[in-house]
């Protein structure tokens, strides 16, 4: 039951893969948020920490540049952006709103990357839903990191960005940050 003002909520689609065949490390997010689908660019958000924390490991200024720069410069990093949700319902851009989730077959998905090593988890509600699609029998390195976003709070910056400076070890042992 909807309270006086409320919204109900609404069906949200999720991007296409920002992948190819180079993709040896896939972050993997819920659905976008609000912002994100009105602008149709992963993490738009001002206060989405997302290309700070991943230009930090990348050791490049991602922020600066033009979107399809930003998701060119992952893709010849190796990195690929993709969603864990196709659609759900949600009222605003919580993951904790999230209701009657449509989940992506990842397993297909991931079969697909021959070169994929890691899936790391922007958050929890990706690694939960991720993490029992995928499983532990995928032969990848599944890595859970603390959501990009700003309405995770409890986590300052600077402790996000040392858990995501964790990806750089992957990266040297595949040998694509260089």
């Amino acid at each position: 039951m909807l309270r006086p003002g409320q919204i109900p909520a609404q069906r949200k689609a999720a991007f296409p893969p920002s992948v190819d065949e180079g993709t040896n490390l896939l972050i993997l997010g819920s659905l976008p948020g609000d912002a994100s689908i009105r602008q149709g660019e992963y993490y738009a958000h001002r206060g989405n920490a997302f290309w700070s924390l991943i230009g930090d490991v990348l050791g490049e200024d991602l922020r600066g540049l033009p979107y399809a720069m930003r998701l060119k410069r992952l893709r010849e990093r190796g990195v690929g952006l993709w969603d864990v949700i196709e659609s759900a319902d949600r009222e605003g851009s919580l993951d904790s709103a999230i209701r009657g989730a449509e989940l992506r077959d990842l397993s297909t998905f991931v079969a697909r990357l021959p070169l994929l090593r890691v899936i790391a988890f922007n958050g929890k509600a990706a690694a939960f839903h991720g993490r029992r699609q995928i499983g532990a029998a995928s032969g990848l390195a599944l890595i859970d990191l603390p959501s990009s976003s700003g309405a995770y709070a409890s986590m300052s910056r600077e402790k996000k960005a040392e858990a995501w400076r964790h990806l750089r070890n992957w990266m040297d042992e595949m040998g694509d940050f260089a």
